[in-house]
């Protein structure tokens, strides 16, 4: 990938020339990129967090009932299981304009509507939302079975010190026995967010403009839509880097095996 990247091979030529850095170089100098970067970070700024916390709620929330568990569990973790291709369809009809149900929903309430997949500035937290959505089973079961591996023995010794409120037993006891599991949910969900190309191919194909357009998409426009194989190897090659950097830090945090704060 390296040696396509400073060539300025062309999809089907047959032929290659040297051109050194000059891929880079032009990659970030095009603000097409630039926008895909910035779009990717921020994705990312919203996918992990939405992912993180709602998937601690929801797991908070089923392990602290009494019944139909399982029900709950099954019901959160079918959109990580289903085909987000399909569900990407499924959720182009609910935010049509017009006859979707969200707008329709949000007129029955008297609630202002948009456009949500070809206004700039709502197109990229709408695919943000999705993947939280998509992302919520994932982290949810996991966060299930670090609360699982919690001994009661440190909840009873909690009560004894005085931490006798759910939000007490929350800071000192919950919250520190899952941070490696929040630590890998963080890394895991992150490297998906980083990976975002289904939703945006069959939603938006990047738009409006390059609001949605992320660096995936960007690598296979690129590479398979305008045949710039050499520029779009650069493009991958950005892209392993951060991917890289993030499995990097996972094993040194998590090598560390900090389970208390």
């Amino acid at each position: 990938m390296l040696v396509i990247a400073v060539t300025d091979w062309q999809f089907g030529a047959r032929t290659m020339s040297f051109v050194g850095t000059r891929n880079f170089s032009e990659l970030f100098s095009d603000k097409a990129f630039r926008a895909s970067l910035a779009n990717t970070i921020l994705y990312v700024l919203m996918v992990v967090p939405g992912s993180v916390f709602l998937g601690l709620f929801i797991a908070l929330l089923i392990e602290s009932g009494k019944s139909l568990r399982a029900f709950y569990r099954a019901i959160h973790f079918i959109p990580f299981m289903a085909t987000l291709a399909a569900m990407a369809i499924a959720w182009e009809a609910l935010l049509h304009p017009t006859i979707g149900l969200v707008n329709q929903t949000l007129s029955a309430l008297g609630l202002p509507t948009a456009n949500w997949l070809r206004d700039e500035k709502t197109v990229l937290p709408v695919l943000a939302v999705i993947a939280i959505w998509q992302n919520l089973g994932f982290a949810m079961v996991l966060f299930l079975a670090g609360l699982k591996s919690i001994p009661r023995d440190l909840y009873d010794a909690a009560d004894i010190d005085g931490a006798d409120s759910w939000l007490d037993r929350l800071r000192t006891v919950t919250l520190p026995m899952l941070g490696p599991v929040t630590m890998f949910v963080v890394i895991v969900v992150a490297l998906r967010a980083f990976e975002a190309f289904d939703t945006v191919q069959i939603l938006t194909k990047g738009g409006p403009g390059n609001a949605s357009e992320v660096l995936l998409y960007t690598l296979y426009r690129e590479s398979f839509e305008y045949l710039r194989t050499g520029y779009g190897a650069a493009v991958t090659i950005v892209f392993l880097t951060i991917v890289i950097a993030l499995t990097l830090i996972q094993a040194r945090v998590m090598d560390r095996r900090v389970h208390y704060s």
